[in-house]
């Protein structure tokens, strides 16, 4: 045999086993793709199956989904409820201002020096000017006593400044309070306005209701998994011969856990997605007298809903309580089933 025919073979002896090793690795990626596969099509398959069983039994569906539904809710329209109020207290706090009242005998001259030095003060944002005719229109376009304050002589409302104080002042009440009785001693200024004690109530309703948002939300979420965790139970001992028979021919715990565990993720979810329809008619049935009352106080104010962030928020707690909830349930009972 010549050199280079030997040569040649043992290149051929040392390159067999490099193509096994790498042909068994092929394989072995192949074959954990294949189990990847078949995972994720028998989950798909268990998740179909359980949604059509839980179709075939329609009213028993509704009725646990409705449950769920009004738990996921209430918290859900009363967390609408406080965040509507936020809005509304931030835009009345961020116009809140000072009503500066001027004396009747005030000139055209004084209240522009008054003006000014309001201007100049650095704990002033702004300052605007409502004389006392545009005031008397603005009464009587909306008290609806135009008639009335026609038949008067003499124009009985005074000159008003709108002073802005500097946004520092907005959560501060006594330097809010130091700057109106600093205003109100000033030569012109009859009287000085400005209520800030109702914003802290506000803000403190506001606090006691996001605290009731948390508890209620605590309380109903405790309740969903007591209503889903019943259910599974039912279901395990309406099926009891069946998951018997299941484990008398090989089938694992988790086999069978499959489809119950799926089940409470299918009611969490339509819970979910129900809770979010209800909210959404209850807000579109108050939105009516929301838009005339905000027609009457002039302002653009309008209800701000769950939205699509909502949705998703309640499908995923609806899903991820119904999950616990089926898997306490299953945890359980399913061990106590067992062939005999």
């Amino acid at each position: 045999m010549s050199l280079s025919n030997r040569l040649r073979g043992e290149r051929q002896n040392q390159s067999g086993p490099t193509r096994d090793v790498r042909r068994g690795a092929s394989e072995g990626r192949a074959r954990w793709s294949d189990k990847l596969k078949s995972y994720v099509d028998h989950h798909r398959s268990v998740f179909v199956s359980t949604g059509r069983r839980l179709l075939a039994e329609p009213v028993q569906t509704l009725m646990t989904a409705l449950v769920v539904a009004i738990a996921l809710g209430l918290p859900a329209a009363l967390y609408v409820g406080v965040v509507n109020l936020q809005q509304l207290g931030g835009r009345v706090e961020s116009s809140a201002q000072m009503t500066v009242f001027l004396k009747k005998t005030a000139n055209a001259a004084d209240i522009d020096s008054l003006q000014k030095n309001l201007q100049k003060d650095p704990d002033i944002q702004s300052v605007s000017y409502i004389s006392s005719q545009q005031a008397l229109q603005e009464f009587q376009l909306l008290s609806g006593f135009g008639n009335v304050l026609e038949m008067l002589d003499d124009n009985p409302l005074p000159a008003v400044l709108l002073v802005q104080p500097d946004p520092r002042f907005r959560a501060d009440l006594v330097g809010s309070e130091a700057l109106v009785a600093r205003i109100a001693g000033l030569v012109t200024v009859d009287d000085v306005r400005l209520d800030m004690k109702w914003m802290r109530r506000l803000q403190g309703i506001l606090e006691i209701g996001q605290r009731l948002v948390l508890s209620l939300g605590l309380a109903l979420s405790l309740g969903v998994l007591l209503i889903i965790g019943n259910t599974i139970r039912l279901a395990i001992e309406s099926r009891r011969d069946e998951i018997v028979v299941v484990k008398l021919v090989g089938g694992t715990d988790s086999y069978v856990r499959r489809p119950l565990l799926y089940t409470g993720l299918w009611y969490g979810l339509l819970g979910g997605l129900i809770a979010w329809l209800l909210v959404l008619l209850a807000m579109l049935w108050v939105a009516g007298p929301v838009a005339k009352l905000a027609v009457l106080y002039q302002t653009s104010f309008q209800l701000a809903g769950l939205g699509m962030i909502g949705l998703l928020g309640l499908l995923l707690s609806g899903a991820l309580l119904g999950l616990i909830g089926a898997w306490l349930a299953v945890a359980r009972h399913l061990a106590s089933i067992e062939p005999k």
